[in-house]
């Protein structure tokens, strides 16, 4: 059984407000669990609850005493807070010819007493009612709806805050990878060795697996710049990116060390054979011209590797390890892997 519910003319910008919320009312919040558990003492009944009105449903964000699911927003009393804005008593809800049928009404915990007062964000809309329920018809005095609209304000600002702290700490995020990204190819810059990294090696070492490593150097590269300019380096920089990633998993680690000059951090790594097929397929991929403005362009690889822990159990030591691997492949010929210690 539904309610007549008259749905606001502002719902479209009521539902934008809600959506913003979607991150952290998906479940309960501890803050607003407590703010509910306080409202419960304070008017002595036996539940509570911030609720948050969506397209369909109503969302408890934080709730006390009795443990009550979530429902359809046309069986949620908040709907009618919501909708017109303002607060809401129903002093015995038997009485009330849309909810006196309601199953919450009828059936367990078979609610007698409802009060609610809007949660709003920034913009004034609001988006949820601050709600206490009673299993007896009870009076409420102007005293107690002013508290109650304290509640729902309280409430409000809690949501406020923990909205601007996701927000804040996405673009902390946001800026973090951007700091550690390179701006052409997008991979990862040199500023992830410490912040990415080393924290996937020490994790591998520490589960008792092995960690690769693979230094990639395009053959010729300077030969490129100094011919054709920077512009068409850039572009071909960009397209070995892409063959790059053709190649790789996606839980491996690509950085761009400077240049024409890439390592691959590859966790998880099954065996060393593993490594050395992933080797060949980024030779392979290499080994096609580079098309830049009709120009076919070849620049292959040269490549060296090394695997932890047995090649080194720091990012240093790995990266000097197959440092020397890279200089033996180019010096046998380049176009090849070579294998620290082989």
């Amino acid at each position: 059984m539904g309610q007549l519910v008259r749905v606001p003319a502002n719902e479209t910008q009521r539902l934008l407000a809600v959506r913003s919320l979607n991150a952290i009312h998906s479940s309960p919040t501890p803050e607003l669990a407590t703010l509910a558990e306080l409202a419960r003492s304070v008017f002595e009944t036996p539940y509570a609850a911030i609720n948050i009105i969506d397209e369909d449903w109503q969302r408890i964000a934080g709730q006390a005493g009795l443990k009550i699911t979530e429902c359809s927003r046309d069986m949620s009393i908040c709907t009618r807070v919501v909708f017109d804005d303002g607060l809401l008593v129903i002093p015995d809800l038997v009485e009330d010819p849309e909810l006196k049928t309601a199953p919450f009404v009828l059936d367990d915990p078979c609610f007698r007493f409802y009060a609610g007062a809007p949660v709003r964000l920034e913009n004034g809309l609001p988006v949820g009612a601050f709600c206490i329920l009673d299993q007896k018809a009870r009076g409420f005095s102007e005293g107690e709806q002013h508290s109650l609209t304290q509640f729902a304000q309280i409430a409000s600002a809690l949501l406020r805050l923990q909205k601007n702290n996701l927000l804040m700490g996405i673009a902390e995020n946001g800026l973090r990878t951007a700091a550690m990204t390179d701006p052409l190819t997008s991979f990862f810059n040199r500023s992830a060795l410490e912040g990415i990294v080393d924290g996937a090696l020490s994790a591998a070492i520490s589960a008792g697996g092995s960690f690769g490593v693979l230094y990639l150097d395009m053959d010729g590269f300077k030969a490129i710049n100094d011919r054709f300019g920077h512009n068409v380096g850039d572009e071909v920089l960009c397209e070995a990116a892409s063959r790059i990633r053709s190649v790789i998993r996606a839980d491996d680690i690509v950085v761009r060390m400077g240049g024409d000059e890439f390592a691959v951090f590859v966790p998880d790594l099954p065996e060393g054979s593993a490594l050395i097929s992933l080797s060949e397929r980024l030779l392979a991929a290499f080994r096609a011209p580079f098309a830049v403005d009709g120009v076919s362009i070849f620049a292959r690889l040269s490549i060296g590797a090394a695997i932890a822990p047995q090649d080194g159990t720091t990012r240093a030591l790995l990266l000097r390890n197959v440092d020397a691997a890279l200089y033996q492949a180019k010096a046998a010929g380049r176009d090849r892997v070579a294998v620290f210690g082989s």
